[in-house]
């Protein structure tokens, strides 16, 4: 009996190409002047918000490239302060009070060169606060215990006391001050960095970036941190009073960061000369951070106007080569326009680049056919709309209109 023999030949069915990797584009300003430290960052964070809508792209943010160090030193006590309070709080309950406040006071001084590595709450300082408070109402400090509860509520409004570990008369007494004239006192800050363009926080809230004045602050201690990408996280605790108070640091760079600042001088020279094509320190610059893809710019206040000039690039990071260029000249961020003016600006230079513009017929009379409101209906945010158009007519009439472009 013969064998009967199958021979399987496989498919020759041809695999459809792997979709292109997403670029690595960034978003990189150099500041002409010191004026301009503190408006080039806040400008970054409004183009990498526009950038983000682009599928096609792999954002890298300012931390991503030059990272957000922590302060060794400050990791280091906030985990004694931790362990301080611990063991305070054990003693405290088991009523040994000498015991108790010498553990807190110490543990406090660890808890003050901790500011900068309390990064999500306000603890374990609030709780160390609470419990120094009622080691002084214990011993019968009573000024020293509504201070202490002041900064508790400085710190944080809607802390909680424990109601098993603390008496009925320091919570009531912690009620007394919270309605009290002292506690409806406000104060400002003014908040200052070397180099300037910090974010700030205060008690883990976003203020802005430095310099920035901060008003109506409640009295008494707060939690203040700055962080600047390539430089190590600052942070101290910030006693707030009726007279407004000034804070300043001296921010520390990292060896990266020095060495992306010393290509700076080179990068800006090349990105400003109008008729260039390309930079070599730009390609430079893209191998150094691993980019494919920049918008580098230079950002120079203009004296005397209250304007601000930015010069803005689009490049190819591999070689250096320059895909768009934009010169326009800001009115500062008065009424909150300056991010939908950066958003327009990446979307008319990136869709440019992938020549996603529309074409338009010249003509002698430069606003021939235009309002206004078309031009900012057509931008192309992240490519959208171009998938929108390849989509078929079929259907709802007026499905892709939104109106105004009628008008």
């Amino acid at each position: 009996m013969k064998a009967l023999v199958l021979l399987l030949l496989p498919s020759l069915a041809l695999a459809a190409p792997p979709p292109p990797k997403p670029q690595r584009i960034a978003s990189l300003l150099v500041p002409m002047d010191p004026t301009a430290e503190s408006s080039g960052p806040k400008m970054e964070s409004y183009m990498n918000e526009a950038l983000a809508e682009f599928q096609s792209y792999t954002l890298r943010k300012p931390e991503d490239l030059f990272g957000l160090p922590q302060d060794d030193e400050a990791l280091v006590a906030l985990k004694r302060g931790k362990q301080g309070y611990e063991e305070s709080a054990a003693a405290f309950d088991k009523k040994q009070y000498e015991d108790a406040e010498l553990k807190i006071r110490a543990t406090m001084k660890e808890l003050q060169k901790a500011a900068p590595a309390m990064t999500a709450s306000c603890n374990p300082l609030c709780d160390a606060t609470a419990l120094y408070a009622a080691v002084m109402h214990q011993r019968g400090d009573v000024e020293e215990t509504k201070l202490a509860l002041l900064d508790l509520m400085a710190l944080n409004p809607t802390y909680e006391l424990d109601t098993k570990r603390y008496s009925r008369d320091f919570i009531a007494l912690r009620v007394q001050v919270a309605t009290g004239v002292h506690a409806a006192l406000r104060g400002g800050a003014t908040v200052k960095s070397r180099p300037a363009g910090a974010r700030v926080y205060i008690d883990n809230e976003f203020k802005g970036y430095t310099p920035v004045t901060v008003s109506t602050l409640p009295v008494g201690k707060h939690l203040l941190r700055l962080e600047r990408p390539g430089f190590r996280v600052y942070g101290q605790l910030l006693e707030v009073s009726p007279d407004d108070v000034e804070a300043s640091a001296a921010l520390q760079p990292t060896d990266d960061y020095k060495a992306y600042d010393a290509r700076l001088d080179t990068v800006a020279s090349e990105v400003m000369r109008a008729n260039a094509t390309s930079s070599q320190a730009v390609a430079g610059l893209g191998k150094a951070l691993g980019l494919e893809r920049g918008f580098v710019g230079t950002v120079r206040d203009i004296p005397d106007s209250g304007t601000t000039e930015l010069v803005l690039g689009l490049f190819d990071m591999k070689d250096g080569k320059r895909l768009g260029v934009r010169r326009v000249v800001l009115q500062g961020d008065e009424f909150g326009q300056l991010k939908s003016e950066m958003s327009r600006l990446v979307n008319h230079l990136l869709n440019n680049a992938e020549g996603g513009a529309e074409k338009r017929v010249k003509s002698s009379d430069p606003l021939e056919n235009s309002h206004g409101m078309d031009e900012w209906n057509r931008e192309d945010r992240g490519g959208k709309r171009r998938d929108q158009e390849k989509k078929s007519k079929k259907g709802d009439p007026l499905e892709g209109v939104n109106g105004t472009e009628d008008w």
